[in-house]
């Protein structure tokens, strides 16, 4: 495997081909934020908060880290103007469906983000894809998916399969940064499979 050096912030970062820039920081000690990312989950890219400058050999780009891999002498910023401006105004979009989760308070509170700058959201759901690809990937139970698409897009339980598996499981809801994923369990507990509750 190839190890090459990259500069992160100014530091020089020893990394291996196959790394993401994400992966490379972290082994660093450099922290970029992120809700979507998972170590044993493949990348996924679906926050954006993990955005940060990338220049290589005659470019300079935007790029989201947790899927880019690294590259000899690729020089990243992780944070500047622009790049904290478009974190806080993912952040905005982000609190606008979870106004009260933990972790995206606190990112508000470091980016300076609005909490009410957006209309509110009808779900609490921040389409991380954390329980999704728990479930599909480490679990291999596919018993949670995305239903429908865009605006529209939701998590939502297989009530066939979450009716067997999910009661001695719920390894995917301490992944959840909003705690929607709970609050959506027990509804699909109540309706689809009620006499498991």
């Amino acid at each position: 495997m190839t190890e090459f050096l990259l500069q992160i912030d100014g530091k020089e970062v020893k990394a291996r081909s196959g790394m993401t820039v994400l992966e490379a920081a972290q082994s660093a000690g450099i922290a970029i934020p992120t809700l979507c990312h998972h170590e044993k989950l493949a990348p996924f890219g679906g926050c954006r908060l993990c955005i940060v400058e990338a220049r290589g050999q005659g470019w300079t780009k935007l790029v989201v880290s947790c899927v880019h891999p690294v590259e000899e002498e690729l020089v990243i910023k992780t944070r500047s103007e622009k790049i904290d401006r478009i974190r806080r105004g993912l952040l905005e979009l982000l609190l606008a469906h979870a106004p009260h989760a933990p972790v995206l308070v606190e990112m508000a509170r470091e980016y300076g983000a609005d909490k009410d700058r957006f209309e509110p959201g009808a779900s609490f759901c921040i389409h991380c894809g954390l329980c999704v690809r728990y479930c599909a990937e480490v679990k291999k139970k596919n018993a949670i998916g995305f239903i429908d698409r865009g605006i529209r897009k939701e998590i939502s339980f297989i009530p066939e399969i979450a009716s067997q598996e999910c009661d001695d499981c719920k390894e995917c809801f301490p992944l959840c940064p909003t705690s929607y994923l709970q609050a959506a369990y027990v509804l699909t507990q109540s309706l689809a499979f009620p006499s498991k509750s």
